[in-house]
């Protein structure tokens, strides 16, 4: 039976359990440190204290044994294109959990990690001290790969749990090859999945002496604990002007944490979704998309109950229908996609019939080639081309639909697929807010061809989709779109016709 999914479970003990059955990995598969003083929950993909299924085990587990729970989250300067952009994101991010982790009584404590040559090891010396650790199950921005070099190190079990999918990952065993094959099983089980749940508090508190205690763990190498509840904008900048990170690529007005998240979502199931079916390809004067893909990335909003909320609008089933397909079913094709697939943003793993197509017309003649300072100042013959590519730099963020067109154009521009693919992840990673996400990760696969059928056989795109400029008009408001973005002078150089068609 499944209930109202507007009343949390009262006792959701067997819900819970079940959820977390099919979202949790055994990294390791070691023993709990039956020595360890406490459970670590060490938060790195789902920042929020909200409907956090990792939360929710270590809650849980901290219970079972009688021990207290501590909430560890860390941020440091070596993550690919570390910048202010993103590091001023995470730390507004950062500051609402610890507001919200001191109204709920929980003991978080988060560490800025400045120099690439400060201590890098301190995780380790509180999974040390730990019964278990728990941690995010994420595939994509180097996660999946630091957790299994983690887990190989520490003493203890360290399980990964899936906070990222609206319905649990692991209800699915294998890869899934299109939207349409994932489609209707995420239907069968989205009701389910999306329940509410009346969280709890975990039962034993973490006294002063262990909080004195952790933070002279934290600081055996020079680093403390980051005052990050009380930090104001100003502090936050003055912060990450101090790390050693790229500050060419600026901050942006969008505001991160999990405050912001939910006013987002407020404010487009309440004003924006009604007409979404209709404008979700608008790019012009009106952005008809909900733009709460950074949000979900850093994981500052849970996704069902971003469906949840849309639900309880009453928008028409058109437009309900398209929104939600893109939360889940494209989401969650993509998480899918990322987490069983080993390679999965090389060219390699992509299907037989995409690596066929490319070899026969990796040598077709280009209309122009760019080069990547050419491509990312924006500064191509392609006016929609430079305003998507301007709106990724300023705001760090493209609209939904310049942003297939902005991926496919540029395999027309570069010397082969794989220059394009390279060229495509390091514009995306560098200025997106979502970038290095598995949505991201599905977006650029997706303008190689990925989860798609043949489409002819052209010049340069072969068996893959084409997506050219001289069509977008027909999309949306081409124009506007520009006007939006703010446009600037184009190179005088242009394409031959006969290839973009």
């Amino acid at each position: 039976m499944i209930r109202s999914a507007s009343t949390p479970h009262a006792l959701a003990a067997d819900y819970v359990r079940d959820q977390l059955v099919a979202r949790t990995v055994d990294v390791n598969g070691k023993t709990y440190n039956p020595d360890g003083e406490y459970v670590l929950y060490w938060m790195q993909s789902s920042h929020r204290l909200d409907e956090n299924w990792a939360l929710r085990a270590a809650i849980r587990t901290a219970d079972r044994v009688n021990r207290p729970l501590v909430i560890h989250q860390g941020l440091d300067p070596s993550y690919p294109y570390a910048a202010d952009r993103h590091h001023t994101f995470i730390l507004q991010g950062a500051r609402d959990t610890a507001r919200d982790a001191e109204s709920r009584g929980l003991y978080y404590q988060f560490v800025l990690r400045p120099s690439r040559n400060d201590d890098r090891r301190v995780v380790d010396r509180l999974a040390a001290r730990a019964y278990v650790v728990i941690t995010d199950l994420f595939p994509t921005a180097g996660i999946r790969e630091r957790v299994e070099r983690f887990a190989e190190r520490v003493n203890c079990r360290v399980l990964a749990i899936d906070g990222v999918c609206t319905v649990p990952s692991g209800a699915f065993e294998k890869p899934e090859y299109a939207a349409r094959t994932i489609r209707p099983k995420i239907a069968k089980l989205l009701d389910h999945s999306i329940e509410p749940v009346a969280d709890a508090l975990p039962r034993v508190p973490v006294t002063e002496a262990l909080r004195a205690s952790l933070r002279a763990t934290v600081g055996e190498h020079g680093l403390s604990l980051l005052p990050i509840a009380t930090m104001s904008d100003v502090d936050i900048a003055a912060a990450v002007a101090a790390c050693d990170i790229d500050h060419t690529v600026p901050a942006v007005p969008l505001i991160g944490g999990s405050v912001a998240a939910a006013d987002r979502l407020s404010t487009f199931v309440s004003r924006e979704l009604a007409p979404y079916a209709d404008r979700r390809n608008e790019a012009g004067v009106h952005d008809g998309t909900s733009r709460l893909s950074p949000y979900l990335h850093f994981g500052q909003i849970a996704s069902a109950r971003v469906v949840r909320e849309a639900r309880a609008t009453g928008a028409s089933p058109e437009s309900l229908d398209a929104f939600v397909q893109q939360v889940t079913t494209w989401r969650e094709l993509a998480f899918n996609w990322c987490i069983r697939t080993r390679n999965f943003d090389r060219l390699e793993a992509l299907p037989a019939w995409i690596q066929k197509t490319m070899a026969e017309h990796v040598r077709d003649a280009r209309p122009v080639l760019y080069d990547l300072e050419t491509l990312e100042s924006a500064q191509t013959h392609d006016a929609l081309w430079n305003a998507a590519q301007r709106e990724l730099v300023e705001q760090g963020i493209i609209h939904n639909y310049p942003r297939m067109l902005w991926g496919k154009t540029v395999l027309l521009w570069t010397e082969d697929y794989e220059q394009a693919r390279s060229w495509l992840y390091l514009l995306n990673d560098k200025y997106a807010l979502d970038g290095r996400d598995p949505n991201s990760v599905g977006g650029i696969m997706w303008c190689l061809g990925l989860w798609d059928r043949p489409w002819g056989n052209k010049p340069i795109w072969g068996g893959i989709r084409p997506m050219v400029t001289s069509r977008a008009k027909l999309k949306f408001d081409v124009a506007g779109y520009i006007r939006r973005v703010g446009s600037r002078g184009e190179s005088s150089r242009s394409p031959e016709d006969g290839v973009l068609l």
